[in-house]
């Protein structure tokens, strides 16, 4: 990724694209768009040289780098970091290199599910609209290792949550507008509601309705745009980490982070309606995270986690870990 601030900078550390599909639709599309593509990442790579930097700035071609394709930990927290020396100083030890590891990966596997369950549990206390599922806590994947339960998985749908609350934000903001969109076409313009058009132009508004584009464009700038560089460099981060157990760190650390902003607004909630939560909602329909590990929300005999399965995330979907 570019440095947000820093122009012709950008991170040493990136993934491995590979090219399932490729499809031409220039002509489809009046040369608007070239091709379509479908990638799937299959590794992360450190790049150490730029070959040919002067490209960045006139774009007549790909940039071409040196570097190492970075390989999963087979080995848990740290180990596969260690010097063969230290291998075999532990070894000598009378103790496998493996077990050594293997306690101190499990206390950060274990912390990283304890925030995420405290998480879960304040999600539904407070009926968020985006939120995981209650039965995502004892299937959440968080071992070494890039295949379907590991840890990957669950970066991958943790950036779907962060990226589906990004979405419901961009809703609530639009929602207004278009009440009043609305209202006008049907009284100003007289169209009937069943006859409403997909889109409408600019300069077909009121100058009211303009202005309040204009006011709208801007706030979802303001607003939008942090949350944007925040998930972008939440996922740059996870995917520097030396190893699983600082990846494991990471990811309960922006997990954390979630839980406190909950926390904030269950505090605000309180002192204006001197409840914890409000829990009259629960019966409400929520926003279902539009990527791989939707629960549909089947039917339960508890009310309570009838309501929890609608819209949650579910670590048990068949997700391919760091694809």
């Amino acid at each position: 990724m570019s440095h947000p601030e820093k122009p012709g900078c950008f991170a040493s550390t990136g993934v491995i694209f590979y090219l399932k599909d490729l499809k031409e639709v220039s002509q489809q599309t009046e040369d608007q768009i070239k091709y379509i593509c479908e990638h799937e990442v299959i590794g992360r790579v450190e790049m150490t040289k730029v070959l040919n930097p002067a490209v960045w700035g006139t774009r007549d071609t790909y940039l071409k780098v040196e570097g190492k394709i970075l390989e999963e930990d087979s080995l848990p927290l740290s180990a596969s970091s260690l010097s063969e020396k230290e291998k075999e100083e532990i070894t000598q030890s009378g103790a496998d290199t493996q077990n050594v590891f293997m306690v101190g990966s499990m206390e950060e596997e274990a912390s990283l599910r304890r925030s995420f369950a405290f998480l879960v549990d304040l999600q539904h206390e407070l009926n968020e609209d985006v939120r995981f599922t209650r039965k995502s806590v004892p299937t959440l994947g968080v071992g070494p290792g890039g295949e379907k339960g590991s840890l990957w998985s669950t970066v991958r749908l943790w950036q779907s949550y962060t990226e589906q609350r990004l979405v419901g934000r961009q809703n609530e903001l639009q929602l207004d507008f278009q009440e009043k969109l609305v209202k006008f076409l049907t009284e100003d313009k007289d169209v009937k509601e069943d006859e409403l058009p997909s889109a409408i132009g600019f300069s077909d508004l009121s100058p009211q309705l303009q202005r309040d584009v204009q006011d709208l464009q801007q706030r979802m700038s303001n607003e939008l745009e942090p949350l944007v560089l925040e998930s972008t460099l939440t996922m740059q981060k996870i995917l520097e980490a030396p190893d699983h157990a600082h990846r494991a760190n990471l990811l309960r650390y922006f997990v954390d982070l979630e839980r406190k902003r909950l926390e904030a607004k269950r505090m605000l909630k309180t002192m204006f309606t001197g409840v914890g939560g409000d829990k009259g909602d629960k019966g409400q329909a929520q926003t279902p995270l539009s990527s791989q590990g939707i629960d549909e929300g089947e039917q339960q005999s508890q009310q309570e986690e009838d309501n929890d399965a609608i819209g949650g995330v579910d670590f048990e979907a068949d997700d391919g870990g760091f694809e």
